[in-house]
């Protein structure tokens, strides 16, 4: 097992690395209690890794489609969900937040392990820890290039059965949706701007579609990029110490609505919802650790989550935090 550091100390060794052009793996959870860095991964294959950037993995995954991925699930009931949900809604009611992300985890069988779903599994970023998760990601959260000093975040919001009838127009036009996407957007903005200038949101509610084993999804996604300066290579650490936890799996405002997360979530997400990336000497590029199985002893758990807002429905955001119980194929 790699060894876990405090998340100050992975902030240093990024800066320190960054200034060598080391490259490096990285990963925090999203509590900021805990983190992990590995220098050269691509000489290791503990923690398999995918990234746009690159891979170390060693498995193939056509080797395992003869294994159709299958999930039994034991979700959370309503009443349970709605306790939650009901302590989201208190919040956004006394002006705390406007937009929390709240999240369940939901005990699994499968006759797949850790290392078999990580291979099986299609996804832009992917992450395994051997014998304690896996994160099969379609969500980006920061990459910088220091060649141009460029730095970009697509933030991920909003998600619909790609095989309903006019799928497209109804997540686009949807009130709930369009509020929670131009909330995260507005706090994305706001993140870069504290180590950025030039905030530019070039591409708005775009749509990305993915497929899993229970059929085709929609998912709506914005780019917003901004300038960093010319020294960045030395301040990769405190980049992310300004930006984490990612705005859009906690909410707006960030510092109340983490609060509010963890009144009414109780356990611990772990690494669950953080982040997690590569740096290869010339660019960073890293993803959010959504669509995350972790595993405890012998049982493995599914994590997943919605935004909320004063105009969610929670019929509807449970039925979406099941919906979200897949392995991307």
């Amino acid at each position: 097992m790699q060894e876990m550091i405090k998340a100050e100390q992975a902030f240093q060794a990024m800066n320190r690395l960054g200034k060598a052009r080391v490259p490096f793996l990285f990963a925090f959870n999203f509590d900021l209690t805990q983190a992990f860095i590995v220098e050269h991964p691509e000489r290791q294959q503990e923690i398999l890794y995918k990234t746009p950037l690159g891979t170390n993995c060693p498995i193939q995954e056509q080797e395992l489609r003869s294994k159709a991925p299958e999930l039994t699930t034991s979700p959370i009931t309503y009443e349970n969900y709605l306790k939650r949900f009901e302590v989201i809604r208190k919040g956004q009611l006394d002006g705390d937040t406007f937009l929390a992300n709240l999240t369940v985890e939901t005990p699994i069988k499968t006759h797949l392990s850790l290392e078999e779903i990580y291979a099986y599994s299609q996804a832009k970023y992917k992450l395994l820890v051997p014998g304690n998760f896996v994160s099969f990601s379609p969500e980006s959260f920061v990459k910088i290039d220091l060649s141009s000093s460029r730095i970009e975040t697509r933030p991920m919001k909003g998600t619909i059965n790609a095989d309903l009838p006019q799928a497209e127009e109804k997540i686009l036009n949807d009130p709930k949706e369009k509020a929670e996407h131009y909330t995260i957007v507005d706090l994305l903005r706001s993140d870069l701007a504290r180590i950025a200038t030039h905030i530019a949101v070039e591409r708005f509610r775009y749509i990305d579609k993915l497929t899993t084993n229970k059929g085709g999804l929609l998912q709506v996604s914005s780019l917003i990029t901004g300038q960093l300066p010319k020294e960045s290579a030395s301040q990769l650490g405190d980049i992310f110490r300004q930006l984490l936890p990612a705005g859009s799996i906690s909410g707006a405002p960030k510092p109340a609505t983490i609060r509010l997360i963890h009144k009414a979530e109780k356990e611990s997400r772990g690494f669950y919802s953080g982040v997690f990336g590569l740096f290869d000497g010339k660019i960073v590029d890293s993803g959010v650790l959504i669509r995350f199985i972790a595993q405890k002893g012998s049982q493995m758990y599914y994590h997943s989550g919605g935004g909320i807002t004063i105009h969610s429905d929670p019929q509807s955001e449970y039925r979406e935090v099941l919906d979200q119980i897949y392995i991307p194929t």
